[in-house]
Protein backbone atom coordinates (compact mmCIF):
# COMPACT_ATOMS: atom_id res chain seq x y z
CA UNK A 1 0.00 0.00 0.00
CA UNK A 2 2.57 2.60 1.16
CA UNK A 3 4.77 1.69 -2.35
CA UNK A 4 1.35 2.13 -4.61
CA UNK A 5 1.33 5.77 -2.63
CA UNK A 6 4.05 6.78 -3.25
CA UNK A 7 3.98 6.35 -6.90
CA UNK A 8 0.74 8.05 -7.24
CA UNK A 9 2.42 10.85 -5.17
CA UNK A 10 5.90 10.70 -7.91
CA UNK A 11 3.28 10.64 -10.64
CA UNK A 12 1.29 13.14 -9.18
CA UNK A 13 4.40 15.52 -8.88
CA UNK A 14 6.02 14.72 -12.02
CA UNK A 15 2.32 15.78 -13.90
CA UNK A 16 2.09 19.34 -11.70
CA UNK A 17 5.57 19.88 -12.79
CA UNK A 18 4.78 19.19 -16.14
CA UNK A 19 1.52 21.25 -16.23
CA UNK A 20 3.56 24.47 -14.47
CA UNK A 21 6.19 24.34 -17.51
CA UNK A 22 3.77 24.00 -20.42
CA UNK A 23 2.16 27.27 -20.66
CA UNK A 24 -1.69 27.03 -21.70
CA UNK A 25 -2.45 26.86 -25.09
CA UNK A 26 -3.60 30.93 -25.06
CA UNK A 27 -1.34 32.18 -23.36
CA UNK A 28 1.45 34.44 -25.59
CA UNK A 29 4.89 34.53 -25.02
CA UNK A 30 5.82 37.75 -22.55
CA UNK A 31 8.04 39.37 -25.10
CA UNK A 32 5.32 39.46 -27.65
CA UNK A 33 4.68 43.46 -27.36
CA UNK A 34 8.75 43.58 -27.85
CA UNK A 35 8.37 41.44 -31.06
CA UNK A 36 4.92 43.22 -32.48
CA UNK A 37 7.27 46.55 -32.04
CA UNK A 38 10.14 45.17 -33.83
CA UNK A 39 8.70 44.06 -36.96
CA UNK A 40 6.95 47.34 -37.26
CA UNK A 41 9.61 49.68 -37.58
CA UNK A 42 10.84 52.39 -40.44
CA UNK A 43 13.52 50.47 -40.84
CA UNK A 44 14.93 48.14 -43.50
CA UNK A 45 15.81 45.38 -41.02
CA UNK A 46 12.32 45.86 -39.67
CA UNK A 47 11.06 45.07 -42.75
CA UNK A 48 13.27 41.92 -43.71
CA UNK A 49 12.80 40.77 -40.23
CA UNK A 50 8.84 40.62 -40.66
CA UNK A 51 9.16 39.59 -44.45
CA UNK A 52 11.26 36.17 -43.02
CA UNK A 53 8.74 35.84 -40.10
CA UNK A 54 5.94 35.96 -42.23
CA UNK A 55 7.08 33.14 -44.50
CA UNK A 56 7.58 31.02 -41.61
CA UNK A 57 4.82 32.08 -39.58
CA UNK A 58 4.45 28.26 -37.94
CA UNK A 59 7.63 29.55 -36.22
CA UNK A 60 5.56 32.44 -33.81
CA UNK A 61 2.14 30.33 -33.80
CA UNK A 62 2.70 30.47 -29.80
CA UNK A 63 2.66 34.48 -30.14
CA UNK A 64 -0.80 34.26 -31.77
CA UNK A 65 0.12 37.05 -34.28
CA UNK A 66 -2.77 38.36 -36.84
CA UNK A 67 -1.37 37.23 -39.93
CA UNK A 68 -4.76 38.40 -42.33
CA UNK A 69 -4.46 40.89 -45.22
CA UNK A 70 -6.35 42.34 -47.51
CA UNK A 71 -3.32 44.02 -49.10
CA UNK A 72 -3.43 47.70 -50.01
CA UNK A 73 -7.66 47.55 -49.63
CA UNK A 74 -9.86 49.19 -51.85
CA UNK A 75 -6.89 50.60 -53.86
CA UNK A 76 -4.51 48.71 -56.55
CA UNK A 77 -1.97 46.12 -54.64
CA UNK A 78 0.21 46.77 -57.75
CA UNK A 79 -0.63 50.32 -59.19
CA UNK A 80 0.78 51.00 -62.19
CA UNK A 81 3.22 48.06 -62.13
CA UNK A 82 4.54 49.30 -58.75
CA UNK A 83 4.57 46.35 -56.07
CA UNK A 84 3.33 47.71 -53.37
CA UNK A 85 1.59 44.56 -52.31
CA UNK A 86 3.99 43.39 -49.95
CA UNK A 87 3.90 46.88 -47.81
CA UNK A 88 0.33 47.04 -48.01
CA UNK A 89 0.40 43.30 -45.92
CA UNK A 90 2.88 44.34 -43.21
CA UNK A 91 0.58 47.64 -43.05
CA UNK A 92 -2.28 45.44 -42.08
CA UNK A 93 -0.49 43.32 -39.50
CA UNK A 94 0.80 46.45 -37.56
CA UNK A 95 -2.83 47.58 -37.74
CA UNK A 96 -4.54 44.27 -37.21
CA UNK A 97 -2.27 43.09 -34.29
CA UNK A 98 -2.08 46.43 -32.54
CA UNK A 99 -5.52 47.09 -32.46
CA UNK A 100 -5.77 43.42 -31.14
CA UNK A 101 -3.74 44.59 -28.38
CA UNK A 102 -6.02 47.63 -27.56
CA UNK A 103 -2.36 50.08 -28.35
CA UNK A 104 -3.65 51.27 -31.49
CA UNK A 105 -3.77 54.88 -31.33
CA UNK A 106 -0.41 54.91 -29.45
CA UNK A 107 1.36 53.36 -32.48
CA UNK A 108 -0.81 54.38 -35.72
CA UNK A 109 1.59 57.08 -36.44
CA UNK A 110 4.94 55.00 -36.33
CA UNK A 111 2.79 52.47 -38.60
CA UNK A 112 1.85 54.59 -40.80
CA UNK A 113 5.21 56.09 -41.67
CA UNK A 114 6.59 52.49 -42.11
CA UNK A 115 4.46 51.61 -44.49
CA UNK A 116 5.31 55.02 -46.09
CA UNK A 117 8.95 53.95 -45.21
CA UNK A 118 8.40 50.60 -47.24
CA UNK A 119 6.84 52.30 -50.00
CA UNK A 120 9.70 54.57 -50.94
CA UNK A 121 12.29 51.35 -50.48
CA UNK A 122 9.77 50.11 -53.49
CA UNK A 123 10.10 52.93 -55.07
CA UNK A 124 14.26 53.30 -54.81
CA UNK A 125 14.50 50.23 -57.57
CA UNK A 126 13.50 53.12 -59.63
CA UNK A 127 15.08 55.88 -61.60
CA UNK A 128 13.76 59.04 -63.79
CA UNK A 129 9.96 59.42 -64.66
CA UNK A 130 9.17 56.21 -63.42
CA UNK A 131 10.55 57.01 -59.56
CA UNK A 132 9.00 60.03 -59.63
CA UNK A 133 5.68 58.91 -60.63
CA UNK A 134 5.87 55.85 -58.12
CA UNK A 135 7.00 57.99 -55.34
CA UNK A 136 3.97 59.89 -56.12
CA UNK A 137 1.45 57.21 -55.71
CA UNK A 138 3.31 56.03 -52.13
CA UNK A 139 2.72 59.71 -51.30
CA UNK A 140 -1.12 59.21 -52.15
CA UNK A 141 -1.18 55.74 -50.12
CA UNK A 142 0.35 57.27 -47.53
CA UNK A 143 -1.89 60.02 -47.83
CA UNK A 144 -4.93 57.69 -47.34
CA UNK A 145 -3.74 55.66 -44.45
CA UNK A 146 -2.61 58.65 -42.73
CA UNK A 147 -6.39 60.29 -43.17
CA UNK A 148 -8.66 57.58 -43.47
CA UNK A 149 -7.21 54.45 -41.65
CA UNK A 150 -8.00 54.86 -38.31
CA UNK A 151 -11.30 53.14 -38.40
CA UNK A 152 -11.58 49.60 -36.60
CA UNK A 153 -12.48 47.64 -39.72
CA UNK A 154 -9.83 49.62 -41.89
CA UNK A 155 -7.13 47.29 -41.89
Amino acid sequence: MRRRLTAAAVTSAALALCAAATPSASAAPADKAQVLASWTQTSASSYNAWTAARANQGAWSAYGFNWSTDYCSTSPDNPFGFPFQTSCARHDFGYRNYKAAGTFAANKARLDNAFYADLKRVCAAYSGVKRTSCDATAWTYYQAVDKLGSSPAAG
